[in-house]
């Protein structure tokens, strides 16, 4: 039986993975759990599945939940909270389905302790990928990739050489905005953006998803998730997002996972490792979905992707520079402040300030990108008093 904890258990991917033990109940035990102010979702959680340890957001939050699930577990708060549930012991998976910033101490602690750790945190890559990377290798700990295409990938490289992978090809949808020009795009307003034709997502990534931002962060996660060079990463758009990626070797033999979009297979690859699960969810008719498309994405169109490969090519802090001005700006676009296209250029403008006074600095502490995504932030802000006009 394998032992687990979840950092973030009360969001989708922590439900969700919760859903997947619950349903493989003699393969899995829960040993900590940590989630924000849900104290009512919870709460359910520990009556379910009986951690030993939980922590929360802050002390109001544990008081409330001490009330409601009674004597029997550990409850604590805070960050404090959060690399207990990291670094507890037993527990052979740690799960790390925080979003944001705050999920780097405790999974960087995690490594440290030498837990393998199922990864959906992506910030914690985009951040702080290479520092990441040094650390993995430093405790001999195994990095299990839970977002759909790196999923996809971590598949197709199963039993094979690393030496003997030419490239990494991540699909992408395409966006709302597939096929749009480029003055069209420039004027899209919130509404249209956040109009996805493929999936129901929060607002912010969804606005990443219309500019291939989100692509980009992507490509910056599989470079370290899959210690590969840049210009071994490639992307595909691929509206009908059956393909969820693929991997090319060296004799040109590709290698693809397919399979209909449901995050609890990601999930359930990761918990498994290296066996299967059997899950309860429909399989795919490819009879039934006839064709599959494919194309290359307009860079022009779409520039935040490319401002994802500048950002890898300049330092071991860009990234996390480039993806505090993207927040900023996206922020910024959905409260009406400035245009759909503004976007792209404050990232550039924040990101190209950070080449000219860093380029090269390596990383190596987690204080040192928290400084780099404060700067950031600071930039972005200027940059957003010289952006003019809201959106309609």
């Amino acid at each position: 039986m394998k032992r687990i904890s979840i950092l973030g258990s009360t969001g989708s991917v922590g439900t969700q993975t919760l859903a997947v033990v619950a349903e493989n109940p003699e393969s899995f035990c829960v040993e900590a759990l940590a989630a924000g102010k849900n104290v009512e979702l919870l709460a359910e959680q520990v009556k379910q599945f009986a951690p030993k340890l939980v922590s929360v957001t802050d002390p109001e939050a544990a008081a409330e939940l001490a009330q409601r699930v009674g004597e029997g577990v550990e409850i604590l708060a805070g960050d404090a909270g959060l690399e207990a549930v990291a670094t507890v012991s037993p527990c052979d998976l740690v799960v790390a389905a925080l979003v944001g910033s705050v999920g780097l101490h405790p999974t960087l602690s995690a490594i440290r302790a030498g837990r393998d750790v199922a990864l959906a945190n992506k910030e914690v890559m985009v951040m702080a990928g290479a520092l990441m990377l040094r650390e993995v290798k430093a405790h001999g700990v195994t990095l299990l990739p839970v977002d759909s295409e790196h999923s996809a990938i971590f598949q197709a490289l199963s039993g094979q050489r690393s030496q003997d992978v030419s490239r990494i090809i991540l699909t992408c949808s395409g966006g709302p905005f597939r096929g749009w020009d480029a003055a069209r795009i420039a004027q899209a307003t919130i509404e249209q953006a956040l109009d996805h034709p493929k999936w129901d997502m929060g607002r912010k990534i969804s606005i990443d998803s219309a500019s291939l931002m989100n692509k980009g962060l992507e490509v910056i996660e599989a470079r370290w998730l899959f210690d590969v060079k840049p210009s071994q990463i490639e992307v595909v758009v691929h509206p009908q997002s059956i393909v969820h990626s693929l991997v090319e070797f060296c004799d040109t033999s590709v290698i693809a996972q397919l399979g209909l979009p449901d995050m609890r297979v990601p999930i359930a690859v990761a918990l498994a490792h290296p066996e299967r699960l059997a899950l309860s969810l429909p399989r795919l008719d490819l009879a039934e979905i006839a064709r599959l498309d494919f194309e290359p994405p307009n860079r022009k169109n779409f520039p935040c992707l490319g401002l994802a490969y500048r950002a890898l090519a300049g330092s071991e802090a860009a990234p996390a520079v480039l993806n505090a001005a993207n927040e900023v700006s996206v922020a910024a676009f959905l409260d009406g402040s400035i245009r759909f296209c503004d976007i792209a250029a404050i990232d550039e403008r924040v990101l190209d300030e950070h080449l000219q006074e860093r380029a090269g600095m390596r990383v190596d502490e987690i204080d040192e990108i928290v400084a780099a995504d404060a700067w950031a932030r600071e930039r972005a802000h200027d940059a957003l008093e010289q952006c003019s006009g809201g959106v309609a």
